[in-house]
């Protein structure tokens, strides 16, 4: 039961905060930001920034984990997300925004905390299940959170939708208060100074490869992000109708894609093994990447970018699951909190970097390096990750 109602409040937390990424960069020209020159500045400082944060927080919150308990820093989570969101609606200047913004990255991390929390409560044999599970309630509220944002920000403004995200964002706290059990057992003294050592966990075989593969998947995956648009726009033609709703199309088939094959691929990773469930997702997802790179319509696109979502799709549960076998149950708030920290890195790098290089050497070019990085990841992996004794 805990592991259907926290997919619920997951998929909740994700809606919530992705409630504001289609106008994000509109409400900056709101709040004062009028010199176009500016905005996209402003809306990159504005994503980056909480990342960059988060990288820094995410091991304090695992560390406490593994102390105080899982379900708190769900809770945590859950309802500073609500406040934060809530209040960014409040906001009369960019030097406010900015703030929540950083405040954000501090004090939010669903994803890293709920992962915790269902890696020490369900059995190990459908971890893998389970993770999958939970990255289908991401997929989806990546999908559904900006098309729903959308729509509301058009009803109601960007204020009202702000604070809408907050409230979904309570209610999914609320149904991790009152509708999820946890049996935490707090470790004794020997144990918590056996795994208290953050940097101890990197002896563990395997799992310094893991942390380089989470930065590096997360760079190349938001790497081609921000391009993805302009991509599109490119193919589609100049002066076209219809752009916008083409690009959500092609956002949603992506993450609709994606979010089935996280359940299928997380169950199917627990019977056949989550080390070559992990290195054919990414090479398929490499393959996809470089054949971006070589499309010539919106119909090619439309058709890569469900081949992107099937393969990408299982990347994630099987990242999370491998964690779950590498490293020992007392320390799992701290090594999701690690891995949760190079996530938010190579979010915070992708975008940069892919920015500059489209800017100089096109929109092609960016989506082959994606796929050639994508395939070196496969060696560490292939190579450095191995099942712990433990």
């Amino acid at each position: 039961m805990t592991l259907y109602v926290l997919f619920a409040a997951q998929l909740l937390s994700i809606i919530g905060f992705a409630f504001t990424l289609p106008f994000l960069p509109f409400y900056i020209r709101e709040l004062g930001i009028t010199d176009e020159r500016f905005v996209p500045i402003w809306a990159g400082i504005m994503v980056a920034s909480a990342s960059l944060v988060m990288a820094f927080f995410s091991p304090l919150w695992g560390w406490l984990s593994d102390r105080y308990g899982r379900k708190i820093m769900v809770e945590r989570a859950m309802f500073g997300g609500a406040f934060v969101v809530f209040a960014m609606g409040l906001v009369d200047n960019i030097w406010q925004l900015l703030f929540l913004r950083f405040l954000s990255g501090a004090t939010t991390g669903t994803i890293a905390a709920a992962i915790a929390m269902i890696s020490a409560i369900v059995p190990r044999q459908k971890l893998g299940y389970s993770l999958g599970l939970m990255q289908v309630a991401v997929f989806l509220g990546m999908t559904l959170g900006p098309w729903i944002g959308g729509i509301l920000a058009d009803a109601i403004g960007y204020r009202a939708t702000f604070m809408v995200g907050g409230l979904i964002l309570l209610l999914g706290g609320l149904l991790v208060l009152f509708g999820t059990k946890e049996r935490f057992v707090r470790p004794s003294k020997d144990a918590l100074e056996k795994s208290g050592k953050l940097f101890s966990l990197l002896a563990y075989g395997g799992f310094p490869a893991m942390l380089a593969l989470f930065f590096f998947f997360h760079c190349t995956v938001h790497f081609a992000a921000p391009i993805l648009p302009l991509f599109i726009e490119w193919l589609y033609g100049p002066n076209q109708g219809g752009l916008a709703s083409t690009t959500g199309l092609l956002f949603a088939i992506s993450g609709g894609a994606a979010a089935l094959a996280a359940g299928g691929i997380g169950g199917l990773s627990d019977r056949t093994g989550y080390k070559p469930i992990l290195v054919t997702s990414v090479v398929l997802t490499a393959v996809s990447m470089l054949l971006h790179g070589l499309a010539q319509t919106i119909t090619h696109l439309v058709l890569l970018r469900i081949f992107y979502g099937i393969a990408a799709g299982g990347i994630l549960p099987a990242m999370n699951a491998l964690v779950g076998r590498i490293i020992p149950q007392k320390s799992y708030g701290m090594a999701y909190g690690l891995t949760s920290s190079m996530t938010c890195l190579g979010m915070a790098a992708g975008p940069f970097i892919g920015g500059f290089m489209a800017s100089w050497w096109g929109y092609r070019w960016p989506f082959v390096l994606v796929g050639a990085m994508l395939i070196l990841i496969c060696l560490p992996i292939a190579l450095g990750v191995r099942r712990s004794a433990h």
